[in-house]
């Protein structure tokens, strides 16, 4: 969202709105920026050709290349003052100025609902998960996935499959194949069916 020059507070008031404890930033500076560049050249080695740059990727190697890695260093995404007054680093608007034209609230958090559970659908249909119950529990206790929906694929079922499906092929193309929808989902809305319910999928693969 950075590099689609989000104004760094609407990120982070969007996570916290959409269900996170604290905002994504915030967790990214935690956990260490340098773990995300990490993990990213490590997929990278893992599956080759197949890797397909992300818009976040420039924004994690310039931080790198300035030393900001998170809160360890007291610099990252923040600013740990020795006050203990943390605040969002001026120079993230400076590098990659935010645009005249801000996403609403709303379209922030279905980035990042949508975005999570596009994944756990993607886990579903590879064999990953074994069951959606697995799924919905896992991603609440796991990664904190916003309880109040149920979970990701529970929140996929609530939304309507043809709803979610529709939504997703809308922000693939304004921001991204990384939001296109699985062909699992693609199915069960033409087929008509829940992961949950009379037409539930919900069983062992």
């Amino acid at each position: 969202m950075i590099a689609d020059r989000v104004t760094p507070a609407l990120i982070e008031n969007g996570g916290k709105f959409s269900g996170m404890p604290v905002g994504p930033l915030a967790v990214g500076d935690e956990v260490s920026i340098e773990l995300s560049h990490k993990v990213r050249e490590q997929t990278k080695k893992d599956i080759g050709d197949q890797y397909r740059p992300q818009p976040g990727d420039e924004i994690i190697d310039k931080l790198i290349e300035m030393g900001r890695l998170g809160r360890k260093t007291g610099k990252g995404y923040y600013d740990y003052p020795e006050d203990g007054k943390k605040h969002i680093w001026p120079g993230l608007s400076e590098n990659w100025a935010p645009a005249e034209d801000q996403p609403s609230l709303d379209e922030v958090k279905k980035r990042f609902l949508y975005r999570q559970a596009i994944e756990a659908a993607r886990c579903l249909e590879e064999g990953v998960l074994r069951n959606v119950a697995d799924g919905d529990i896992g991603a609440i206790l796991g990664w904190g996935f916003a309880p109040y929906t149920g979970g990701p694929l529970s929140m996929i079922d609530t939304i309507g499959l043809e709803t979610f499906v529709r939504e997703c092929e809308r922000m693939a193309q304004q921001y991204g194949e990384r939001f296109a929808p699985p062909q699992l989902l693609r199915d069960m809305a033409a087929k008509g069916e829940t992961f949950y319910g009379p037409t539930s999928v919900n069983q062992a693969v």
